[in-house]
């Protein structure tokens, strides 16, 4: 494996130096000038509105770490100049960014549009090198951008019910999110495994609620979950980077946890994962329970949308089915009581009945056609989010719907106007925007947040350029540069899930220190992402069982695993193993190479093992099968406690 340096050489276009595409997502018009100017020229942010603050501060974080101040005051030729201006060509969202050697101008008519003016700069600045001579220099295009979004929710649906994943990691999900100009995530914080993967036992069957309850403390998942003030500071951070999350308690369906907790809410007619609509406890349970996060003076919640999930439910009957379209009523007045707008998934094909369910202020999800037409729905004045399972669905590892999306398809055919078979017209105004979703389907599949992430920043860039600019030149050309293009991008200035810029070379060990951490980083880098190398010269010592090698909070990997003593590692609740046992006195070489489908073991060039994915048995069939991913993005944070010596320790993508 080559030690690569990742950069973009700016191709010359009739006189014009820029890099094509600019950013992701693409721009809906530019008009390039002459010549370029350094990236070092600027050495001051300032702005002209006090709301802009937020904005400029972040870009002088982002810019170069933090050598650059903020300040308001009119721009130089030495600064980057933000300012409000009613512009009714930019809309909400949108700005206007212009590059010259007088200075960098960003104008919008909104905070949120100036923040994505600054995203789009900072695209521009991590893809401006250009070899001169052997020198790599950043220098910007001269140019001129104008820009605004076609749709106005682009957004990204995460299924932490079945899969913890860690408040570090939602805060990373939001830079990258805002670095992508995509401005909705939908948290979905309930649900539940299948039961045949539990002996076809529901009172076995893996389940989880993500949030603390002062109410029902017994409710709250024991394996990972979220304070109050926890999700509350989460919320107010996405506000600030632009980006509005969507809380949701999917009921009446996928609700194992409240059953789990309170069984006498089971509609044992048809299974635990369901609520009884019959039991007239219901309703005052989950009132209480709104009232808990979406009510008081400062609201858990305090956002301006609530998901309340009514996602698959049986509809057996007819008189269920009203029961169903009942609840969706009265949760939906419960959440406009709080001065918040409902959000749900569309189910009422699927749920016929006579029960009105108004449209009126409320935003459905569509998946699948079958729960809810999307012709009836708009007939129906419904706002609709295009979320299409068949094209944007991930499920990791599971051999069904999407592994990965398929982005060239996506490029090539998809934008919100398509949901599943049915297209509307461009800018439809009935519909609000698109995103897509990962799900967490197996519980036991031993699928790593890394590789979640693995899965979603290209999920993140395809979906943020066709809602951006959805009608964009989709040859097979443009692909080609798109794609290419994509491949450079990181996950913004703030966060590095995908461990791209986590190099060490040759260095050596030593017990109890910090392995990676760059002077004067803000935000350090802890781990190295797919593909990588890490090599290392170790002098075995007798090691215990339990002694660490490298940790990060992630993951660790261990010299002397915690039950047999083997070279392994854990992550994500997770321990596996080699098949190979260090022995005192004896000197070789070590080497693991990671990917997204395992990661292999070399001793002195030899191959040791290669934990590819794993086989596991759904206990109903054992002809019905799934994988256990054994992957693992490599701690580099701190060394732990070992004996043995080890050198020339390098890692690399």
């Amino acid at each position: 494996m080559k030690k690569l340096l990742l950069s973009l050489t700016l191709v010359l276009f009739a006189g014009h130096l820029f890099a094509q595409p600019l950013c992701i997502p693409s721009v809906q018009e530019q008009k390039p000038a002459q010549g370029t100017v350094e990236v070092e020229q600027f050495s001051a942010i300032t702005f002209d509105n006090p709301q802009l603050k937020s904005v400029a501060d972040y870009l002088s974080i982002a810019w170069e770490n933090t050598n650059y101040t903020s300040s308001q005051k009119k721009g130089g030729a030495n600064s980057i100049f933000f300012s409000l201006k009613a512009d009714k060509k930019l809309g909400d969202e949108g700005y206007r960014l212009t590059i010259s050697p007088k200075g960098i101008t960003i104008q919008a008519t909104s905070k949120r549009g100036a923040l994505w003016g600054a995203q789009t700069l900072l695209q521009i600045k991590e893809t401006s090198f250009i070899n001169s001579g052997g020198v790599y220099k950043r220098l910007l295009p001269c140019i001129t951008i104008t820009d605004k979004p076609d749709y106005a929710i682009r957004g990204f649906m995460i299924d932490a019910g079945r899969k913890f994943y860690p408040l570090s990691y939602l805060y990373s999900l939001v830079n990258v999110m805002s670095y992508y100009k995509m401005n909705t995530l939908q948290l979905h914080l309930n649900d539940n495994g299948f039961k045949d993967q539990y002996e076809n036992n529901w009172d076995d069957t893996y389940a989880a609620f993500r949030m603390e309850s002062d109410l029902f403390p017994g409710l709250t998942a024991i394996d990972g979950s979220y304070s109050k003030q926890e999700m509350r500071d989460l919320i107010r951070y996405a506000e600030t980077m632009g980006v509005e999350i969507i809380p949701e308690f999917d009921v009446p369906a996928h609700s194992l946890a409240f059953t789990h907790f309170r069984p006498s809410l089971a509609a044992k007619k048809y299974d635990d994962a369901h609520l009884d609509l019959e039991n007239p406890t219901l309703i005052p349970f989950l009132d209480s329970l709104y009232a808990e996060y979406l009510g008081g003076p400062d609201p858990v919640f305090c956002c301006p949308r609530f998901h309340i999930g009514t996602d698959e439910y049986s509809n057996k009957d007819s008189a269920i089915c009203e029961r169903f379209r009942e609840l969706i009523v009265h949760l939906c007045n419960e959440v406009k009581k709080y001065g918040k707008q409902p959000v749900f998934w569309g189910s009422l094909t699927h749920a016929k009945g006579v029960t009105p369910v108004p449209s009126d202020g409320v935003l459905m999800s569509l998946w699948y056609n079958g729960y809810a037409n999307p012709e009836e729905m708009h007939k129906q004045g419904f706002h609709m989010i295009s979320i299409p399972d068949r094209f944007i669905y991930i499920v990791p590892a599971a051999g069904y719907y999407n592994d990965y999306l398929n982005t060239r398809w996506l490029f090539q055919h998809w934008n919100p106007s398509l949901i599943r078979d049915k297209r509307f017209p461009h800018q439809d105004p009935l519909i609000d925007g698109g995103m897509f979703a990962l799900w967490n389907d197996f519980i036991k599949n031993g699928i790593s947040v890394g590789d979640c992430h693995d899965r979603i920043l290209p999920a993140m860039q395809i979906i943020s350029e066709k809602c951006w600019n959805a009608l964009r030149d989709t040859s097979d050309v443009a692909w080609e540069k798109w794609m290419n293009f994509a491949s450079l991008l990181s996950d913004g200035p703030l966060t590095d899930e995908i461990g791209r810029k986590s190099m060490v070379n040759h260095i050596d060990l030593k017990p109890n220190t910090t392995i990676f951490n760059p002077k004067g980083s803000l935000f350090p880098i802890h781990q190295i992402g797919y593909p990588y190398m890490v090599e290392f010269t170790i002098d075995w010592a007798d090691e215990k069982p339990g002694t660490v090698l490298c940790t990060s909070e992630r993951s660790t990997f261990y010299l002397s695993d915690p039950i047999k003593g083997m070279l392994g590692f854990s992550r994500d609740g997770y321990l596996f193993t080699f098949k190979y046992k260090g022995k005192p006195g004896k000197r070789e070489t070590i080497q693991l190479k990671g990917d997204k489908q395992g990661l292999s073991l070399f001793a002195d060039d030899k191959l040791v093992e290669n934990l590819k994915p794993d086989t596991g048995h759904r206990t109903d069939d054992k002809k019905s099968t799934y994988k256990i991913m054994r992957t693992l993005v490599f701690p580099l944070q701190q060394t732990g406690d070992f004996s043995s010596k080890v050198t020339n320790f390098s890692a690399w993508r």
